[in-house]
């Protein structure tokens, strides 16, 4: 049997120079002059990666951010030329990668189902004969006309998914695209996918989900800085990579203890949100403070504890209770009445200079 996909010491390297060069004259004169820095500045995203892929093979690629995982798809796909080596291919190509990255804003649905299509090299004839597919895939019956431009980043994305998902190709190219839309549309997503393997098709899949990969790869590589880790049976794969993403206790521990602070944060807001409920209750209502923790349903055991929510909000906020207004109000009252009946030694004084 022949491969579908034959990936043979494949390199990527991009330039990460800051130079610019306005002119071809600009770029002659600097090459010399900074030939050593450009040399630095060169990074290889893949080095000397080959597999091979056979007809029903599912390819799950796994790896750290960085590793290399959608530059070797694009590098399939055809999207980026390889720097080193070579990828062959047998048969038609379906690449998922960017979802709605072809879309034209100004134009339809309608007109971004042919234009896209197109792209993709499929006829006109074919996109016709699934137009009607295409648009109940994506759940869009209502917004045929509507333009692109006005959609959601959801919206775009199940239009393109139901697009490239329309034509049953050789080989399926799947950058992370089950995670799009919700999680009804996500199951609906992955149950196409599925669907498509009867016939042979080979899969290339990246997924930071390993449970996801488990579930629709046979098959499994890791990639650890460009460069090929280990190849093989998913069950065979998949506890390598459970060791690489084992997280540090120390790490865990940090955000366990910021995830308290949190909830701990949250808790607080929530009770001072209550406490003014309940000064708001007693106020416009006319009952006391408890029966207003009663009536929201706030059990008695933790009645003290609003107790000092509310006499913290009276202090910090000023906003206070009826009792506790009419108590200040009366404090108040009999302060003045008290400066009126015993003045301070100035106010006597200042009586005395007048007698005088």
């Amino acid at each position: 049997m022949e491969p579908t996909l034959e990936v043979s010491h494949l390199g990527m390297k991009f330039n990460l120079s800051q130079e610019m060069h306005d002119t071809l004259k600009d770029y002659f004169i600097n090459l010399f002059a900074h030939h050593q820095k450009m040399k630095k500045d060169e990074f290889w995203a893949l080095s000397d990666v080959s597999f091979s892929l056979y007809p029903g093979d599912r390819l799950g690629i796994l790896g750290l951010n960085g590793a290399g995982k959608s530059t070797i798809l694009k590098a399939i796909a055809g999207v980026y030329h390889p720097t080193t080596g070579t990828v062959r291919r047998k048969g038609k190509l379906a690449p998922l990668l960017e979802l709605g990255a072809g879309f034209e804003p100004q134009y339809s649905a309608r007109e971004n189902i042919y234009l896209y299509g197109s792209i993709l090299g499929y006829k006109k004839e074919f996109i016709e004969s699934k137009f009607d597919e295409i648009i109940d895939f994506a759940e869009l019956r209502d917004f045929i006309e509507v333009p692109v431009k006005n959609y959601s980043s959801g919206m775009k994305s199940r239009l393109g998914f139901a697009i490239c998902t329309a034509v049953n190709p050789d080989i399926l190219i799947l950058d992370e695209v089950l995670s799009v839309g919700d999680k009804k549309f996500r199951r609906k997503s992955e149950d196409k996918i599925m669907s498509m393997f009867d016939g042979n098709v080979t899969v290339l899949f990246v997924s930071h989900s390993l449970d996801q990969v488990r579930r629709i790869c046979n098959k499994a590589m890791i990639l650890d800085h460009g460069h090929l880790k280990c190849f093989g049976d998913i069950n065979d794969i998949a506890p390598i990579y459970e060791q690489m993403t084992q997280e540090d206790p120390e790490e865990i521990a940090k955000r366990e203890e910021q995830a308290r602070k949190n909830r701990a944060r949250k808790l607080r807001a929530s009770r001072k949100t209550k406490g003014r409920d309940i000064i708001r209750m007693t106020n416009n209502l006319g009952i006391t403070p408890e029966q207003a923790m009663a009536a929201l349903d706030i059990p008695e055991e933790k009645y003290q504890i609003y107790r000092d929510v509310i006499s913290d909000i009276e202090e910090n906020e000023g906003m206070l209770t009826k009792q506790e207004a009419l108590k200040q109000a009366a404090a108040e009252e009999a302060e003045i009445d008290r400066e009126a009946t015993f003045p301070d030694e100035e106010e006597q004084q200042a009586v005395g200079d007048s007698d005088n």
